[in-house]
């Protein structure tokens, strides 16, 4: 399934801005990137994580979708998934993970 923004869609959605020195974002985007291919994407209740670097080079926002806030805190649970979190962790200088909903949604 591909990422829908949608007010219909009653889906968990994660939105976490992450903090990080210029010189680290490459590698924090990296760290993400491999941790939601070879470990998050598999878990159950996952529908989709988008990775943005921001242009400046001081954030990184992953935004992930999951079928639920009971999925994404299982997947939180998970001690595998809790390695690639902790690494993450370790080069961002803070991160500020949320639930959101959708509020509303524009298109040209």
């Amino acid at each position: 399934m591909t990422t829908t923004i949608s007010t219909e869609a009653r889906l968990a959605t994660l939105i976490n801005v992450f903090t990080v020195r210029p010189e680290r974002q490459r590698e924090l985007v990296d760290l993400l990137v491999t941790a939601t291919e070879e470990v998050i994407r598999h878990r159950p209740g996952f529908i989709s994580a988008n990775i943005h670097a921001a242009l400046e080079g001081d954030r990184v926002v992953n935004y992930a979708q999951w079928e639920s806030p009971e999925a994404l805190q299982a997947m939180r649970d998970d001690p595998e998934a809790q390695v690639h979190m902790r690494q993450a962790a370790a080069v961002a200088e803070s991160f500020e993970p949320r639930l959101h909903t959708v509020a509303s949604v524009h298109h040209r």
